[in-house]
């Protein structure tokens, strides 16, 4: 084996510490496999039903959605992307230089706390497409156990593949890639052939506020990547296309979303009952022939694994900037553990699957959104980062600012995180400004949080941005202690 392979198959140790320049040799085209395998949901068939179940919408206010949301969302994820080839850091490390040290954990806790309930989501997911596998396949009904066994060898392998590392979460990608576009491409022309289209044309349109409602509801999907997006980007070199990073995004997530989106829309018109099923999956096998769902299943939940897999290598660096002082592949054992749980509450005891999803989505991107908003506004000025200041969590760090604390990072983020939720309307919970104005009416409390946290930062006075150390005769990596 050349040294080339055994390095690109070998566990991922590197942490939160920047990445030397020798090892920044990856390439922007790369972005474009790694974001249409964070894609491969059957989750998004679900959301493309509930567009017309839930949110009442036709075909083509169903096709404006599609292409819209990815656009937003992804287009935010591929410019907080540029971030990671600047400072060749993880976003949450990175995000030290803007909130401070200490003012970093707050924002990081709450991104953190959220990844949580995404990664259960996903993870209960992909247990319900293999228990619909396992029934479809071999008659083999759910129960409780079965419920918590799938459970437990979904997150298993999350974890096997988020351990390893980027190298890993990428080849896997490539290869799931290929096979999902053959079987969707399978499943387009089998609803081409059998759809009702005079039914699916017939449908009656919503109202703009739903169809607004719908755009976020989609995009949140893309918006929780957001604080990632640096993770995936970080081996790039320094002179890496921005352009490209944002075009390989939004094109790699693109032509994943609209297909699968538009694909569970028609499917929703023969499936009613969806919006109350406490199985998000088990629907396809009353619209698709045998010799499609088993196959497509089984290559979707290698989707949502490398989906969750890509959550959890992320979050792994979360904890570490959290302050927990283990190696990255054991900072991910956290979240697997903790979906696990959640995960198994959620199959047992939740009564609508779509229900507390859309209600959780609503949340996610406001928790999301305002950490973006301040992150946002700060990469416009600020070019590069100082690697020494942001492994230096101590008094004598560049970015210590005030006791820790960026003061008008941290208020900007605090202001827009409660204004966005101000907005915000969901099953859970209704802002009190949610109702009689056009943020509300059309569920815009996350572009809320992005904007005000965003202008915010842009007006208040700052800390000056501190020029970066002079390089050392050390190595970047021997700048971090050993145990992060």
């Amino acid at each position: 084996m050349s040294k080339t392979a055994a390095r690109e198959s070998a566990l991922e140790t590197r942490g939160i510490e920047p990445v030397p320049d020798h090892e920044r040799t990856a390439r922007t085209r790369g972005l474009f496999p790694t974001w249409v395998g964070a894609n491969i949901s059957v989750l998004l068939l679900t959301m493309g039903a509930s567009l017309v179940v839930s949110y009442h919408l036709n075909f083509w206010q169903a096709l404006v959605v599609a292409g819209v949301a990815p656009l937003v969302s992804y287009g935010l994820v591929g410019l907080l992307g540029i971030a990671g080839k600047r400072g060749a850091a993880p976003g949450m490390a990175l995000s030290r230089a803007v909130f401070g040290q200490r003012g970093n954990l707050l924002p990081g806790s709450l991104i953190w706390v959220a990844r949580w309930g995404w990664e259960t989501i996903n993870a209960v997911t992909g247990a319900y497409a293999l228990l619909t596998i396992l029934d479809l396949g071999l008659g083999i009904k759910a129960n409780g156990v079965l419920d918590i066994v799938t459970l437990l060898l979904f997150v298993i392998a999350t974890f096997a593949i988020s351990g390893l590392g980027i190298n890993a979460v990428q080849k896997c990608s490539k290869y799931a890639t290929y096979l999902f576009g053959v079987f969707s491409v399978l499943v387009l022309g089998y609803l081409a052939v059998h759809t009702h289209w005079s039914k699916v044309m017939h449908q009656g349109a919503g109202s703009t506020a739903s169809l607004i409602t719908a755009v976020g509801m989609i995009a949140a999907g893309g918006v929780s990547w957001i604080p990632s997006a640096p993770d995936f980007t970080r081996y790039l070199p320094r002179t890496a296309s921005s352009k490209a990073i944002v075009g390989n995004t939004v094109g790699g997530a693109g032509i994943v979303v609209l297909p699968l989106v538009l694909m569970g829309a028609v499917m929703a018109v023969g499936t009613p009952d969806l919006a109350s099923a406490t199985d998000p999956v088990s629907f396809l096998g009353t619209i698709l022939p045998l010799w499609i769902t088993v196959p497509y299943l089984l290559i979707a939940v290698v989707g949502m694994l490398l989906i969750n897999s890509m959550s959890m290598y992320s979050a792994g660096f979360t904890a570490q900037t959290l302050g927990f002082k283990i190696p990255r592949h054991w900072a991910v054992s956290v979240n697997a553990v903790i979906s696990l749980a959640l995960g198994g509450v959620l199959m047992l005891v939740a009564t609508s699957f779509m229900g507390s999803f859309i209600a959780f989505l609503s949340m996610l991107a406001v928790a999301f959104s305002a950490w973006t908003g301040v992150f946002g506004a700060d990469m416009f000025r600020r070019k590069e980062y100082d690697a020494r200041a942001m492994a230096d969590t101590g008094r004598t760090s560049a970015y210590w600012y005030r006791a820790g604390f960026s003061p008008t990072a941290v208020a900007s983020w605090a202001i827009g995180l409660v204004s966005g939720l101000m907005f915000t309307t969901s099953d859970w919970f209704t802002g009190p400004l949610a109702k009689n104005n056009l943020v509300g009416e059309y569920g815009l409390g996350w572009i809320a949080a992005i904007v005000i946290s965003g202008a915010l930062y842009l007006l208040l006075p700052k800390p000056a941005v501190p020029a970066p150390a002079e390089p050392s005769a050390a190595p970047a990596e021997e700048l971090v202690p050993a145990a992060v």
